[in-house]
């Protein structure tokens, strides 16, 4: 699903229109899909709804919304920025027919009747201002917002108690929904009014809008639903920018797994992971592997660590790689020419660490050492038929491993084309040459340019991971968990990913299905959880049931 700006929301509008699918059919059912949403997640009937009313068609669209839930039994008020008249607004008239009582705000000068509703209301429908909005906000909307957070931050207080006077029951906030988006919302770039509601869930319409998924934006959006309304499907926008990722698009991707299969079927993985100071990070990665289906996984570690990750990874097979005080050494590659032949994926970088050692070693795995090759691995005397010979098999680059390449000059040559980068940040900052500040102030367009640039898939992990292929797709993921922002959840990513990899995914399809599955495991960890409680080793243990709520 595209995300769209709004003057492409605009334009997918007027076309819709424009083949005889009318405005008012558009309201009426994103006034629908408000009321649906709703419905699928609060019983109704008999609470105190209150509908913010805006002057434009999103104030349209929650008339319609609050005329459906009168239908289904709430007690709905409708709270007017401005008058309509219900001769020439049919959508007014019908919400007025249908039981929902009015108010106006011009009706009143110091809101008193808004805080009266604002004191006992269940539910609040935010329908001010939608797409068309421009900052700074200004005349009664103003007005109107600045006594809604009032009246609600007043609810939130315990009221005063006395020896004399028994303590009166908190009334809790009413749960807040946003028609399109909050209002004071810039739907293109996430900026805020300071007055802003945040919403508990935002339902938007046809598509959504590239400042729901920026900052401050995104955390005033909320839960976030996208209600069709109706666009015809020869009216289909432009397919240039980025996308988010459907559930249905990852179903799609999850690789087969046949009846008379055996492991040799579902892919062999590599992980070349883990350093005597970084243990947990081998181990969390190849227990991310097993859990996404990988017919084989073999860690390849320093020697000296086989003992404490046994018992973490039993499933695993291992390769001992020589080292020094629990750091891989180059002389690792004389272990790995051989091995790397029969397997279908291979992970280099969690927890490795950076000692002077591993730096060596990732530098001559990658190509890059001239001054130290091996013969039969790395042959001075023919680079064309060394690399041919050494050829890697498909390869993701997580932590330490980006790290140490972003080191070596002209580090993008020394990768295959496709292979999958996957970096925080601060690895894409030291990657790119760019600050964190501008990485983050436009994600998916830094992880696009960059990923045509150097001709791998990359992965730019954080809020709305945003994941972008050379050829120029880019999809982002609808997910911003805060307790996926802990040591270790990157292993866990990198282990799903190198595992869909090797069972035959291509570079951008596991990419994407490795991500999504990782972010939906941290889901249902922070539901267990919270986001504060949950640890990574419990998105690897939410992992069966992501894959199972797909399949």
């Amino acid at each position: 699903m595209r995300i769209l700006s709004v003057a492409e929301i605009q334009k997918l509008e007027q076309a819709a229109a424009a083949t005889g699918h009318p405005y008012q059919r558009m309201m009426d059912l994103a006034g629908q899909g408000v009321a649906r949403a709703i419905l699928e997640r609060q019983q109704v009937k008999g609470r105190r709804v209150l509908v913010l009313v805006g002057p434009g068609n999103n104030g349209g669209d929650g008339l319609v919304a609050a005329r459906y839930l009168a239908e289904a039994g709430a007690q709905v008020t409708a709270y007017l920025s401005h008058t309509r008249d219900p001769e020439s607004d049919p959508v007014f008239k019908a919400a007025m027919e249908h039981g929902v009582a009015i108010y106006t705000h011009a009706e009143e000068t110091e809101g008193g009747e808004l805080r009266r509703l604002l004191s006992w209301s269940q539910l609040l429908i935010d329908a001010l201002l939608g797409t068309g909005a421009k900052l700074p906000l200004r005349g009664g909307i103003v007005a109107i917002l600045r006594v809604t957070r009032a009246a609600l931050a007043q609810r939130r207080q315990r009221p005063l108690t006395s020896l004399n006077r028994p303590q009166q029951q908190r009334r809790p906030t009413p749960f807040i929904v946003a028609v399109d988006g909050p209002s004071g919302l810039d739907f293109d770039t996430g900026e805020a009014a300071p007055l802003t509601l945040p919403a508990q869930l935002t339902v938007t319409f046809a598509h959504p809008k590239p400042g729901q998924f920026r900052f401050p934006g995104a955390e005033l959006t909320g839960e976030l639903v996208v209600a069709e309304i109706g666009i015809p499907t020869e009216v289909t926008p432009s397919p240039d920018g980025p996308a988010l990722a459907m559930p249905q698009l990852i179903r799609a991707w999850l690789p087969q797994r046949g009846s008379n299969a055996h492991k040799g079927t579902f892919g062999k993985a590599l992980l070349v992971a883990g350093s005597v100071n970084y243990t947990g990070a081998a181990a969390l990665a190849a227990q991310a592997a097993v859990r996404s289906g990988a017919g084989l996984v073999t860690l390849g570690i320093a020697g000296s660590l086989h003992a404490s990750l046994v018992p973490l990874a039993p499933e695993a097979t291992y390769l001992l790689l020589p080292e020094v005080l629990g750091a891989i050494t180059s002389d690792a590659l004389s272990t790995l020419q051989e091995p790397l032949a029969e397997y279908d994926a291979l992970l280099v970088g969690p927890g490795l660490g950076q000692a002077t050692e591993t730096v060596e070693f990732i530098k001559e795995l990658c190509g890059h050492n001239s001054g130290k090759r091996r013969p039969g691995f790395l042959s001075a005397e023919n680079v064309a038929g060394a690399r041919k010979q050494r050829q890697l098999p498909p390869l993701i680059v997580d932590a330490d491993g980006l790290n140490i390449l972003s080191a070596q000059p002209n580090w993008p040559e020394l990768l295959s084309p496709q292979s999958i980068l996957t970096p925080h940040p601060g690895e894409m900052a030291r990657l790119t040459g760019l600050s964190v500040t501008e990485i983050q102030a436009d994600r998916w367009q830094v992880a696009g340019e960059y990923a045509q640039k150097w001709g791998q898939v990359v992965v730019l992990k954080g809020a709305f991971t945003v994941i972008a292929a050379a050829d120029g797709r880019a999809l982002l993921l609808p997910f911003a968990n805060a307790g996926l922002a802990s040591a270790g959840t990157g292993d866990v990513l990198a282990g799903v990913i190198v595992a869909l990899r090797a069972q035959g995914l291509e570079a951008f399809e596991a990419a994407v299905t490795g991500a999504y599955l990782h972010a939906l495991a941290g889901e249902l960890a922070r539901q267990e959880y919270g986001e504060a409680g949950m640890r990574a080793s419990d998105v690897v243990h939410a992992l069966p049931e992501a894959f199972l709520s797909l399949v």
